[in-house]
């Protein structure tokens, strides 16, 4: 889970873009399924949900990691304000 502040956006559909625009490149970066799991309806905040297969519980977890990295370094449209890694054996 990685709950995001979008600053400075004032519409759903602003929103919508940034979010898709999001989680389609850490789609192709990382190979990971990623989707907007809550806060819906809320203009400038999102909470992603990513997840990753792997033989590896190491692996998904550094994965999982570098997606937040990513996220901080490479977009600095959105501030990440909390993330959890949870792995599931």
């Amino acid at each position: 889970m990685i709950e995001l502040h979008l600053p400075g956006i004032g519409s759903l559909k602003a929103k919508r873009s940034i979010v898709k625009s999001l989680t389609s490149r850490l789609h192709r970066e990382f190979n990971v399924s990623c989707a907007e799991i809550e806060q819906h309806d809320f203009w400038q905040s999102a909470v992603l949900g990513v997840a990753i297969m792997s033989t590896s519980a190491g692996h998904a977890q550094g994965v999982l990691e570098k997606t937040v990295r990513w996220i901080e370094m490479n977009r600095p449209d959105v501030t990440v304000i909390e993330h959890s890694i949870e792995i599931i054996h």
